[in-house]
């Protein structure tokens, strides 16, 4: 989003509710409509501004994307840290697979990686970014917890700590693609899983 210290063309402090109204409105419209036929003139309107007031505070449709996406990236980035002190072994694990769910934080997120894979040949820059700030973050936290239950003695020495964080993350969608409700797949999954990795 731009910086509060960035001002607009009339000298006036940049109005931090407006900036706001315009990023949700965009990533709106990127669940309903997708990256390539969303258009500016459509954000402005369902944010209530001017075209010409969007186009102050962005040039062009792809960077005020990056900064719509970045806003929800922000939100979710406590979510990548767990404090396994007060949890069983199970109990970390499952917790780090219940947010590998691209819907954890935003219910719309698995449209939105719909879209962008759509758009892997259109806009490459789309999926890559999603790919270091939504998944890598996502497939490393269940890595780093495994490795450190590893390292405490609580789960097996030769598990592959990256084939199971992918494995367990593609069980989102494949439930999603099945149209399988996922409340409680973080516990199904570790329960298939935990027999093979955990002590015990």
């Amino acid at each position: 989003m731009p910086h509060d210290s960035e001002r607009n063309l009339g000298g006036r402090p940049r109005d931090a509710a407006i900036d706001e109204a315009i990023i949700l409105a965009t990533r709106d419209r990127l669940v309903r409509d997708g990256y390539s036929r969303m258009t500016i003139g459509d954000i402005a309107a369902d944010a209530g501004v001017t075209r010409p007031t969007l186009y102050r505070r962005w040039g062009t449709k792809f960077d005020l994307v990056v900064d719509a996406l970045d806003y929800g990236f922000r939100r979710q980035r406590d979510m990548y840290t767990i404090d396994l002190s007060d949890l069983s072994p199970r109990e970390a694990l499952t917790e780090a697979v219940r947010r590998l769910d691209p819907a954890y934080f935003n219910p719309d997120a698995m449209v939105l990686m719909g879209n962008f894979a759509g758009e892997a040949i259109r806009t490459p820059e789309l999926l890559d970014i999603l790919r270091t700030h939504a998944v890598e973050p996502r497939v490393s936290l269940v890595e780093d917890v495994l490795t450190q239950l590893q390292n405490r003695g609580e789960v097996r020495d030769g598990i592959d700590p990256h084939t199971i964080a992918i494995m367990c993350f593609g069980s989102y969608f494949a439930a999603f693609y099945r149209g399988e409700p996922t409340k409680d797949l973080a516990e199904r999954v570790v329960a298939v899983l935990w027999p093979a990795v955990g002590r015990e």
